[in-house]
């Protein structure tokens, strides 16, 4: 059974390495320096501890899952036990670069995911460093495939990737928030407002991906001429909500830009 390791078992971190110990595939290490937050893995097999070279030393692959400022510093402390290893960073805005000289002996790939990995439902989009063989890629689809779909990217895509979907949680959660705040205002149950306008998101975009209709195609199969959803509309794109998810995603394309500058940088 491959051992896999997750330096850094915080909100990403300890739902990859839950979903991973759940699959009955894999055995999974974790660390976290307050490691009496992560004990809940181990109800789930994982070996939890404080030590990263531990996590380093024990696993094949490793998943380095820290905020983005402390990714080199972790990486300066285990380098010396990832050579030849698989290590695949989820830590936002780190180039690929800038992990490859910090872990030089290791296979660098660069992943993002986002928090629905923890239902199976994360889309991640991934790119490997020098040297990451196709067999290599292959061991990373696996594991990435737990965790829900994926896509290889260029590097190039990777900060708007992370603005969109690596975000795009916060997004549509604040979608599903403001649909039941409407029913609340029509009249709703709390539950069922909650409720029905999760399970719309969720239906619309089940629709999408297994049909392949386009959305706007599946917007106008619910349009009626004078009926009551092109009532809504009117006042959906009234308020520009798609100028601000756009402007969402582009200052969140920037700011993660100005992250790897700065830690290009040496900042």
């Amino acid at each position: 059974m491959m051992r896999v390791g997750v330096i850094g078992a915080g909100q990403i971190g300890s739902a990859i390495a839950r979903i991973l110990a759940d699959s009955g595939k894999y055995e999974v290490i974790a660390s976290r320096r307050k490691v009496e937050l992560a004990r809940d893995l181990e109800r789930h097999g994982v070996t939890v501890t404080r030590d990263n070279r531990e996590v380093a030393s024990k696993a094949e692959v490793v998943f380095l899952s820290v905020k983005p400022g402390k990714a080199v510093k972790v990486l300066d402390e285990v380098a010396d036990l990832l050579a030849g290893k698989i290590l695949i960073s989820v830590a936002a805005a780190v180039p690929v670069e800038r992990l490859a000289a910090a872990a030089p002996g290791a296979k660098v790939v660069r992943a993002m995911p986002n928090i629905a990995l923890s239902v199976g439902a994360s889309f991640t989009a991934y790119c490997r460093g020098p040297g990451v063989t196709d067999e290599d890629v292959e061991i990373v689809e696996r594991l990435l495939g737990e965790m829900g779909s994926y896509a290889e990217v260029d590097e190039e895509h990777m900060d708007a990737v992370t603005a969109l979907s690596g975000s795009g949680p916060a997004y549509v959660a604040t979608l599903i928030e403001a649909m039941a705040y409407a029913g609340l205002k029509v009249g709703l149950p709390r539950d069922l407002a909650y409720l029905s306008s999760a399970q719309t998101v969720l239906g619309t975009a089940k629709m999408y991906l297994e049909t392949g209709l386009h959305p706007a195609t599946i917007k106008e199969m619910v349009l009626t001429p004078a009926g009551t959803t092109i009532e809504g509309i009117f006042y959906i794109e009234e308020s520009g909500i798609r100028t601000a998810l756009m402007r969402a995603v582009e200052a969140a394309t920037k700011r993660a830009k100005e992250i790897a500058s700065t830690l290009n940088s040496g900042g």
